[in-house]
């Protein structure tokens, strides 16, 4: 297997992953070992959880899933990185209460001295906290400015009272900066510079913005659901961690169709905006060795990145591994799929095929996708004649793990061995 310390004579090679913030977390650590030279492309449209109350006080563009592939890249290597890490993690507790004085400390909250020393080892956005220990002056300053300048946005909203509850320190962070440098991708490099991630590792949002972006879903009866949320894992209101694998959660009355975007206030189709994708991903699509569509959610995490003009054309002119990593599990989303109704839904998206005729594509399901890698015992049925007819012969079979949680999924190492071979070859 390649290594990062090998020599110029046999350099990393270079991926482009299409990725949500979950799912592919699991691969990144084993992937670090194999190439740094990875382009993370994620979506911006998350609305639940802590990130949707970011999102609703301060507005922007949602950051959880960037903070949580940014937080798996980030470096492990010393005491100090762990100590940044750890601090980045970390969520506020669930009850909101106990979550606004681990925040604030009893020094804001308390009225009695005895409440106040009680909790001034629990202030965060002070520096107090015990999370704050073994970070260094300079790292400690730079981080709890971005920190206090969040706090200083909330308060000027006062009229929106925010929730901590399960709030996310590393959400908190980067929403500070983004809006001090009203920049998304400034926030994102000074993160990676203050997390340590390789420079030649890139996290993209897949647009490149600084304003809300709301997903829609059109069924194939016609109704629209509004929400990444509401699409993939409702959780009605809900700060606790989402659980995609949820078996109370409602089917949904009918399959998706597609995906779009729609305005921040709007309700349906007729509301439809088109935002343009990030520069910088079309570039590394030009470039890379390899382009991987990941597993996850189908509709919620890898289709808001392929439905935007200029991904499918620039995908389909490439000639190097097209990879798709097949999800282990059905979810809400893709339940009862086969492993061609998968490739489907990718072709359909980056062509564009429903909603504006005007601005789709007509490109084959084999000029996005050549190979398509499938976790050994996994659920979803995989229909080879299916994918033979989408011009797609190349099926591999890699070995599976089973998580309690979400049932079955890729062996880490497995995976990487078979992608070095597929990029050998």
């Amino acid at each position: 297997m390649a290594s990062p310390s090998s020599s110029q004579s046999s350099p990393q090679p270079s991926l482009l992953v299409f990725s949500g913030g979950t799912a592919f977390n699991g691969v990144v650590e084993e992937m670090k070992k194999f190439t740094t030279r990875v382009a993370h492309v994620l979506p911006v449209s998350d609305d639940g959880g802590s990130t949707a109350e970011i999102v609703r006080v301060l507005g922007g563009p949602a950051v959880g899933d960037i903070r949580s592939r940014c937080l798996r890249l980030a470096d492990e290597s010393t005491s100090e990185a762990l100590a940044v890490r750890r601090l980045l993690g970390h969520r506020l507790p669930l009850v909101a209460d106990d979550a606004k004085s681990e925040w604030y400390g009893a020094s804001i909250l308390g009225v009695f001295g005895m409440l106040s020393k009680r909790y001034d080892r629990y202030n965060i956005v002070e520096g107090e906290h015990s999370l704050w220990k073994g970070v260094s002056k300079p790292y400690r300053e730079t981080i709890r400015s971005f920190l206090v300048y969040f706090q200083h946005q909330i308060l000027m909203r006062s009229e929106d009272k925010f929730s901590f509850s399960n709030g996310s320190i590393g959400n908190f962070f980067f929403a500070g900066a983004r809006i001090f440098f009203q920049s998304l991708d400034a926030a994102i490099f000074l993160f990676s510079r203050v997390s340590d991630i390789p420079t030649e590792s890139l996290v993209l949002p897949v647009i490149s913005t600084n304003d809300r972006l709301t997903l829609g879903c059109e069924l194939w009866n016609g109704g629209i659901i509004r929400g990444q949320n509401e699409i993939s894992h409702p959780n009605f209101g809900s700060m606790e961690p989402v659980n995609k694998g949820n078996t109370l959660v409602p089917a949904l009355p009918y399959r998706i169709k597609r995906v779009f975007y729609m305005s921040s206030e709007g309700r349906n189709s007729l509301h439809q905006v088109f935002p343009l994708p990030n520069p910088a991903v079309l570039d590394q699509l030009r470039c890379v060795d390899c382009i991987i569509y990941g597993m996850g959610s189908l509709f919620t995490s890898i289709c808001p990145s392929l439905v935007l003009t200029g991904i499918g054309e620039t995908i389909a002119s490439r000639t190097c591994p097209k990879i798709l990593l097949l999800n282990g599990t059905h979810d809400r989303e893709t339940n009862g799929f086969l492993a061609s109704w998968f490739v489907t839904a990718i072709t359909d998206a980056l062509n564009r095929t429903y909603g504006d005729h005007e601005n789709s594509i007509r490109n084959n399901p084999s000029q996005y996708i050549n190979t398509v890698l499938v976790p050994r015992a996994g659920a979803i049925p995989v229909d080879l004649d299916a994918l033979k007819t989408q011009g797609i012969s190349n099926v591999v079979v890699v070995d599976s793990i089973r998580d309690p949680r979400v049932g079955v999924m890729f062996e880490p190492k497995s995976l990487i061995q078979i992608l070095d071979k597929l990029l050998s070859e």
